[in-house]
């Protein structure tokens, strides 16, 4: 049996794949500032994207997408500051959501553009 983390890895890395494949510049993966952590940061075009990434084994619970509530966006946002900041980006930011839903013969992979705005 894979493990939750085993099963996020896995995810990532098809979302990075997904990414690449739509012409998105991967900038950083499992970026970390204090315990806080961006899943992907890439760019597109003239925009910063920071892309979180939910995986779920099956269909037994909730849709992946709903595991992204207020206090995660709150975190991705903190992050995602942080990032932008460091790097001195100037660039536009927009938040993505990438979900992945595993099955016995393969995966489901959906991507939810500007999934979310930063809160003032």
């Amino acid at each position: 049996m894979v493990s939750t983390r085993e099963l996020g890895d896995l995810a990532e890395g098809l979302a990075q794949d997904y990414l690449r494949k739509l012409g998105y510049e991967i900038k950083a993966t499992n970026w970390y500032h204090g315990h806080l952590e961006l899943d992907i940061v890439a760019q597109d075009g003239d925009e910063l994207v920071i892309v979180e990434v939910k995986a779920r084994s099956g269909l037994r619970y909730e849709h992946p997408s709903e595991a992204v509530t207020n206090s995660k966006i709150k975190r991705i946002v903190e992050a995602a500051d942080a990032y932008i900041i460091e790097h001195e980006s100037e660039l536009d930011t927009r938040f993505d959501v990438i979900t992945v839903i595993f099955f016995q013969q393969g995966h489901e992979l959906e991507h939810f553009k500007d999934a979310f705005y930063p809160t003032m």
